[in-house]
């Protein structure tokens, strides 16, 4: 099979060259690892690459001190790319096939960087956002992280005074979100600076909602640009200021010149592409260049690298086996990786040398999806897309366009203008082959959204959010598809049910609560809570819930991103078995329209197991 005779061609030059690195002494030991992601930052929101309306001075000068990878592609939306880069695998293969309803999640026996920089020493620190599971064990710690800081689903609502995580424990900031972040890598950096750290710096800005401190704003205001774009480009300037921050206090300890610095973004931009894309197709959740390609800087000082632009075609699966060769670590157990170590063009070894690559990416919209999808090569992009850009949960499975496959030269033609499919059919049957056989293979196993795990020591209470239900109709999410700040609304049939697949990680006892809205009209309905035959029953008293004020600059961020004062109930106490299970939520009756809006559910374990 080709991908195989590909895969252990590359193989042979992963193992090289971790020869080569296990031969080297550095003399200072291991090198610190930072890796910085922003969120919905595309490749053209940087002035470094041409951008005429911002100005990323730190971002840019990191640039022209790295190796920077003119063509790093990374998946169209946010939680498969940060389990590509984590794990060194395809996403469908770590169980990640999605966004949000617990798709985001990767399967807990994933090895991650975190695990192999640790079992080498490491002390490491995810900071900010985490996408890729709500509940211990999909949660950082529960992957390798020794400290965490921030949060773990999809986004916040509120980037001013954020309520954050330290760890599981519940912690209030103070101050714009992205400062926060960087303060608290600041504080990890300096408080391990004689050890060897991995930080995860994971921002979550520029993506919506569109919040950012007066200053930002209103330079990009005085420019005549309107307030979604405003917000968003001064997001990104905000986010160079902070960058150059923490660069300049890794500069103060010391520790720059034994320090990785990677800096990479998870897909391709949104509120920037209309007015700059680098001549690209294409933003963030499509599959065209502009959805995936983004750029990837890689400093370290001590390496002396020579700062140069890498042309070669590179993926966020490479990321996990460039630091592990980088860094001289071996896994004591084998790896199965779909990415390859990249220090053969760090060291600048020879573009010509390196060999020709296929990658690939698929939008995993559900658990059977196979489109839409693409194929990257050196000269071409093969496109098996949606009829129109589209969201990452709004888009139709296997809905292909008019002309099905679409064929570019991406060296004739990087702007993905003039489709050559029927001029080159060898090609396209050559290349849909490919991503046949690719698909075929990283989704042999299946897919399933997981079930929830309760009842953890790390993780108690533990919550289990509206998005993560299962639900019947009429209910449904408040705003769209259910992303992590929507509820359920619309309880208006009595036979209607919310349900979640659990599994419960200690027998015992566990109070249940519910964070709900009832208005006074519909006050007086009864629900049920029940697991297996353990059944509990109460009232629906009047929860009024009102809407708390957010700091939008939008009027679509107004209506789309909304917190609410959630009314807390406690229904009482239910016995669990260990084991997997199902939760459900019910009515009993009816008073009147509605039993309640619904946001999430609470277990308390109230004994030790």
């Amino acid at each position: 099979m080709r991908l195989i005779s590909n895969a252990l061609a590359i193989l042979a030059i992963v193992i090289a060259s971790q020869a080569v690195i296990l031969a080297d002494s550095f003399s200072s030991g291991l090198p610190n690892v930072l890796l910085i992601v922003t969120d919905d930052q595309g490749y053209g929101d940087l002035s470094i690459h041409g951008n005429p309306h911002l100005s990323t001075p730190h971002i840019d000068e990191l640039a022209k001190q790295s190796v920077r990878f003119d063509r790093f592609y990374v998946n169209s939306f946010c939680a498969p790319t940060r389990a590509a880069l984590l794990t060194g695998r395809w996403p469908l293969r770590t169980g990640c096939h999605g966004v949000t309803h617990n798709r985001e999640a990767m399967k807990t026996s994933e090895v991650t960087v975190a695990e192999l920089l640790g079992e080498a020493g490491y002390r490491s620190a995810c900071v900010g956002k985490w996408h890729n599971g709500e509940q211990f064990p999909y949660t950082p710690k529960g992957q390798g992280f020794d400290e965490a800081f921030g949060f773990n689903h999809g986004h916040v609502n509120n980037y001013f005074n954020a309520e954050l995580f330290n760890g599981q424990t519940p912690q209030p900031s103070q101050g714009y979100i992205s400062d926060v972040l960087t303060d608290e890598a600041m504080r990890f950096v300096a408080t391990h600076s004689t050890s060897p750290f991995f930080c995860y710096l994971s921002y979550n800005a520029p993506h919506s909602p569109y919040q950012v401190p007066d200053s930002y704003f209103e330079k990009f205001k005085s420019l005549g640009f309107d307030d979604t774009l405003s917000s968003y480009y001064g997001m990104c300037e905000n986010i160079d200021d902070n960058v150059g921050r923490l660069l300049h206090r890794i500069d103060e300890l010391g520790l720059s010149n034994d320090t990785i610095v990677l800096f990479m973004t998870d897909n391709g931009g949104t509120a920037g592409v209309a007015t700059y894309n680098a001549g690209m197709r294409g933003g963030k959740a499509s599959v065209h260049e502009g959805g995936s390609r983004v750029p990837l800087f890689m400093r370290w000082p001590r390496a002396n690298w020579r700062p140069r632009v890498a042309t070669p075609i590179v993926s966020h699966i490479d990321i996990l086996p460039t630091l592990l060769d980088l860094c001289g670590i071996t896994p004591a157990d084998e790896l199965s990786l779909d990415g390859v170590s990249l220090r053969h063009l760090l060291e600048d070894r020879g573009d010509h040398s390196w060999p020709e690559r296929t990658l690939f990416t698929h939008n995993p919209i559900d658990e059977t999806n196979k489109f839409p999808g693409a194929v990257r090569t050196q000269q071409y992009r093969l496109v098996h897309s949606s009829r129109k850009h589209v969201g990452p949960s709004d888009a139709k499975a296997n809905r292909a366009g008019k002309n099905g496959w679409l064929l570019f030269d991406m060296q004739r033609d990087p702007g993905e203008t003039t489709n050559i499919a029927d001029e080159n059919p060898k090609v396209v049957e050559e290349l849909s082959g490919r991503y046949d056989e690719w698909f075929a293979d990283i989704s042999r196993h299946g897919l399933q959204r997981f079930p929830l795990p309760i009842g953890h020591d790390e993780h108690n209470p533990v919550e289990l959010h509206a998005p993560q239900a299962f639900f019947d109709q009429p209910i449904r999410f408040s705003n769209g598809p259910g992303y992590a700040h929507e509820w359920l609304t619309g309880w208006t049939d009595p036979k209607a049910r919310i349900w979640f697949d659990v599994d419960v990680a200690a027998a015992g006892k566990y109070e249940v609560e519910i964070a709900y809205a009832c208005d006074p009209d519909d006050a007086g309905s009864s629900v049920r809570i029940s697991v297996d035959d353990k059944v509990l029953e109460s009232k629906i008293p009047v929860g009024l819930a009102p809407q708390i004020p957010l700091p939008h600059r939008d009027e679509k961020g107004r209506s789309k991103y909304r917190d609410r004062d959630w009314c807390k109930l406690k229904v009482g106490t239910l016995e669990l078995s260990k084991g997997p299970t199902t939760l459900w939520i019910e009515p009993v009756n009816l008073a009147e329209t509605q039993l309640m809006d619904f946001k999430h559910v609470r277990l308390f374990r109230l004994d030790e197991p």
